[in-house]
């Protein structure tokens, strides 16, 4: 529903961008910081490698990430769609490479940290919660509210 130009929904009016960031930033950071805790070849230094890592990670499958999808399309239709999950590791590749204090050693824990995120990003994009607020999600919610008035 719509009250003076604000979106208000079942977790109450919509965040601002600097909230919906700052959510998708903790949330990164949650997710590699579970990869490193269940992955032994994942190395995290310290917290503030951690929260870099997350920022770093977020930038790059904000901006970088949606290019790829779409230069790869072809290849995604004709691999069905196994191309796009080597894009998700190559985000993680880069982070480890731009991050310091942030190493994920091996090819094969590259492909288990990328199936994790996936996972992890699945059962998020499932559930309901305050965390949907970002992006598609927020934007799929705002149709449906329209719909309904």
């Amino acid at each position: 529903m719509q009250r003076q130009g604000a979106t208000v929904g079942p977790w109450g009016r919509s965040p601002s961008l600097a909230v919906r960031l700052g959510v998708s930033w903790l949330t990164n950071a949650l997710l590699l910081g579970l990869v490193a805790a269940v992955l032994d070849d994942v190395r995290v230094d310290d917290g503030w490698s951690l929260l870099a890592a997350a920022a770093v990670f977020g930038v790059l499958n904000t901006v970088l990430k949606p290019i790829l999808r779409f230069v790869t399309l072809p290849l995604a239709i004709l691999t069905l769609g196994i191309a796009w999950f080597f894009v998700s590791l190559l985000m993680l590749v880069i982070t480890e490479e731009l991050v310091g204090g942030f190493d994920i050693h091996g090819f094969w824990t590259l492909v288990a940290a990328t199936l994790i995120v996936w996972l992890a990003n699945l059962a998020l994009d499932v559930t309901p919660g305050p965390w949907q607020i970002t992006g598609r999600r927020r934007r799929l919610r705002q149709v449906r509210e329209r719909d309904r008035d």
